[in-house]
């Protein structure tokens, strides 16, 4: 930055002692009919511009160098930032937002850098100095600039503040638009299925018509500033010519004089039009810029106060007293929860829609803080547990199984960076998908596409628990996971996890997968109303009862259904 505004000063100099140099051409060779003055100010001219030339490219590249930089790092901290951000700071905010803050906020802040060290320093300097000159020149004349300017300035600040809100709007605007595109194009398939390509359209066209309508009052707002500023310059000039014709009469002023400053007058004449543009792009750069600082300034996860690893040895996982509501939530989304997992034992949640069983789930790995109680992993409090350790200790399959473009294997291997080939096959061998895998085109080489839309919903399951095994967790949470599985697989599944030694934690809607378990904790409205095996909650439990019941009669019509 350093040498480009100092290849941006030689060029600023050049530029300020061209318009002497023409009233010298004028005055002293052209008037007095004296070619060697000519030629001597001339090559003294023809020499600055040729050096204001070189400059200019010089600042170019650093300008560029430095802005390119600068957008890289400012991409890199926002996206370090958000990876630490708590899930309650990812949830007030929109992906579509974010990713508008990484790409284009962070675009429109690297531009203006790059403005500013080209020429966005450059023309106020110019309006400035060159407005000292015109004054240094002739007083009378010079005079009539240092009027003009003062006012035009506060008119283009007053401009400024006023655009910025209309550019904050105009990245609103481009949020929306982010999300309906990025909402369209992860549903294309349902989209085409439900034949709704008119009604997403429609809803494409309103997000885009807003953000279009946005853009054009900002725009017509800044491109409005240009004619204004352009007229009352324009008028200086014409009141400095009309002037300078009766202080040259009257012997006041000299030819070369009144060319000199019609000539400041015309560069800062240009500089005020480029001052206008540079006004519109630091508009939107603040706007944007401000989007920036608001995700830089979010708090980050609450960690641990230890600075040693913790190792889980048994798994055991205690909840005392726990409740949890999300933010802006009048209502528990878990109230008093209490219970106690013992090392290796198989637990099934069971419960409604909107139970709690996932948010349970996300507060054992602090993926949300209790607002409540206190949870204890093998009796260590886990708020004094840094999470970064907590959660490499956990296996933790959510109920959408999330998979990344890249290979199967990279795609297990996910779960632990230093895996090794054997550990990738043998946690694919336990998650029940290595045979399918050898299918494979190219078996772990083969290509997976975004989330996986190559692959079908079991595959899924399977390769996203396999790169929870992996880590060969002492806590497996399975949050509804196996929901595509047939029967057969799921049980062979069940059964190598029970060989595993690790605590398993099951979200289940199904009473054929809970039977089988340890314990069976049964929510409902984000309480723990019943825990027990099977025949207790049967005998004791009448919503259990009837859950049962109702699973019982769906079977009877699947299989008469099935028989016909």
């Amino acid at each position: 930055m350093i040498v480009a505004w100092l290849f941006m000063s030689i060029e600023l100099a050049v530029e300020l002692i061209s318009p002497l140099m023409m009233a010298k051409v004028i005055d002293e060779g052209v008037l007095n009919h004296n070619i060697d003055r000519i030629v001597f100010w001339g090559g003294i001219l023809l020499v600055a511009s040729f050096l204001s030339f070189a400059s200019g490219i010089a600042n170019s590249f650093f300008a560029a160098y430095a802005a390119q930089h600068f957008g890289f790092d400012i991409r890199q901290a926002t996206y370090r930032k958000i990876q630490r951000l708590p899930f309650q700071q990812l949830n007030e905010y929109p992906t579509s937002s974010f990713i508008t803050r990484l790409t284009n906020d962070v675009t429109q802040v690297q531009s203006i850098l790059f403005i500013s060290l080209r020429i966005a320093f450059r023309a106020p300097l110019l309006i400035i100095f060159g407005t000292l000159m015109a004054l240094f020149i002739h007083l009378k004349l010079g005079i009539i600039f240092s009027i003009a300017i003062p006012i035009i300035v506060l008119f283009l600040f007053w401009a400024m503040k006023k655009a910025v809100r209309f550019f904050k709007g105009m990245q609103k605007r481009l949020d929306h638009v982010n999300k309906v595109i990025r909402e369209n194009l992860s549903g294309i398939r349902l989209i085409k299925a439900f034949q709704h390509r008119s009604f997403e359209k429609k809803r494409y066209d309103q997000v885009n018509m807003k953000l279009k309508d946005s853009t054009i009052q900002a725009l017509a707002f800044v491109e409005m500033t240009g004619p204004i500023l352009l007229f009352f310059m324009n008028v200086g000039i014409m009141i400095v010519l009309w002037m300078g014709k009766g202080e040259i009469t009257i012997g006041n002023a000299q030819p070369g004089d009144l060319v000199a400053i019609v000539n400041y007058g015309t560069r800062i004449t240009h500089a005020l039009g480029m001052l206008s543009w540079i006004i519109m792009a630091f508009s939107r750069a603040k706007a944007s810029s401000e989007r920036i600082q608001e995700v830089l300034m979010m708090d980050e996860e609450i960690d641990g106060h230890f600075q040693n690893p913790f190792s889980i040895k048994n798994g055991s996982v205690q909840f005392r007293n726990v409740s949890f509501r999300y933010p802006n939530n009048q209502g528990y989304a878990l109230s008093n929860i209490s219970f106690t997992v013992l090392p290796g034992q198989l637990i099934a949640i069971f419960g409604a829609t909107g139970s709690g069983k996932t948010t349970l789930f996300h507060l054992i790995p602090r993926l949300y803080e209790p607002v409540e109680g206190d949870i204890y992993i093998d009796g260590e409090n886990i708020r004094h547990i840094p999470t970064a350790s907590l959660r490499k200790q956990i296996g933790y399959v959510p109920q959408e199984s999330h998979l990344f473009t890249g290979t199967v294997k990279e795609n297990i291997a996910w779960g632990k960076e230093d895996a090794t080939m054997e550990e990738i096959v043998q946690a694919a061998k336990d998650a029940q998908i290595h045979e399918t895998i050898m299918q494979f085109p190219h078996q772990y080489d083969t290509v997976i596409g975004q989330k996986g839309v190559n692959l079908s919903g079991g595959q899924k399951q399977r390769l996203a628990i396999a790169r929870a095994l992996i880590r060969k967790p002492k806590i497996l949470l399975l949050d509804d996971s196996t929901s595509a599985l047939d029967l057969q697989t799921e049980n062979r599944l069940l059964e190598r996890i029970s060989k595993l030694n690790c605590t398993t934690l099951l979200i289940t809607n199904k009473i054929s997968r809970a039977k089988n378990a340890d314990c069976i904790f049964l929510l409902d409205g984000g309480k723990l109303i019943a825990k027990g095996i099977h025949e207790q909650l049967l005998n004791s439990i009448p919503l259990y009862r009837e859950i049962v019941d109702s699973q019982k009669e769906r079977e009877v019509i699947l299989n008469e259904y099935s028989t016909h």
